[in-house]
């Protein structure tokens, strides 16, 4: 049964899981609210007409949720965006997942592969040449890249509060290189989640088939170049965090 404190405010028509925490003062303000397993809803939040809060997820304390919130995601503000994920099922065991610490990297000898622990996901520090006309970064396909592509495309002008991915590929690998500025990028294999920030030309993150991707938190100037070992096919988009999931649980059977 979920967990309702006082003086809140919930409509008939709301639409609550199991595991569900509302704190005090919550008013869900309208219907067509979904709020899925195990979200926590601190104090005095606010959240919109047709707004489903995703499994996982944390809505933080007076926060206005006036758009769905992905699962596992923490959302603050008003309106409320996006300014984390959260690692496992409830709200007093799972910790912000491990972040990356590229800095702490530099010394590598590149270029260098390291893994993330999420799948086969790992990160790249790829060449990189210096002299006083300017600077260059490079890598081999397929020595130093992952795989072939067979597309690429460029993601620019993203509104900071904005999030792009969210999705699963069944079979399509990516790569991932920030050009300019710099964006947040979680990976998330169903169970546990990483993330990095990318924010030089000469790092790529490898994004392997069956690991959920989101790219967020993107600078105004940010470029993100992603690199595709297939062409565009709308079959092999798992465009839900259900049929993610339900994918994955397939493969395992």
């Amino acid at each position: 049964m979920p967990e309702i404190q006082e003086d809140c405010i919930i409509p008939a028509s709301a639409n609550i899981a199991e595991g569900v925490s509302i704190g005090p003062r919550v008013v869900l303000a309208g219907d067509g609210i979904v709020l899925r397993e195990n979200v926590t809803l601190d104090a005095a939040c606010v959240i919109g007409a047709d707004v489903a809060v995703g499994q996982g997820a944390w809505v933080r304390a007076g926060a206005v949720v006036l758009r769905s919130v992905p699962p596992n995601a923490i959302v603050e503000g008003n309106p409320a965006q996006v300014v984390g994920y959260l690692n496992g099922s409830r709200l007093e065991s799972r910790p912000d997942p491990r972040h990356v610490d590229v800095q702490a990297l530099g010394d590598l000898k590149r270029p260098a592969m390291v893994p993330l622990g999420i799948g086969q996901s790992s990160l790249y520090l790829m060449r990189r040449i210096e002299d006083a006309r300017g600077s260059l970064t490079v890598g081999e396909v397929p020595d130093e890249v992952p795989f072939t592509p067979a597309r690429y495309f460029v993601v620019y002008d993203v509104p900071s509060m904005e999030l792009r991915g969210e999705h699963a590929h069944k079979k399509c690998q990516q790569f991932l290189i920030c050009l300019h500025g710099s964006c947040r990028v979680l990976l998330d294999d169903g169970v546990e989640r990483c993330e990095v920030t990318l924010d030089r030309p000469d790092i790529g993150v490898f994004m392997p088939e069956m690991i959920w991707g989101t790219q967020y938190r993107y600078s105004p100037e940010a470029v993100l170049l992603v690199l595709a070992s297939r062409p565009y096919e709308e079959d092999d988009y798992l465009r839900t965090y259900d049929a993610f999931l339900a994918e994955m649980e397939r493969s395992k059977a």
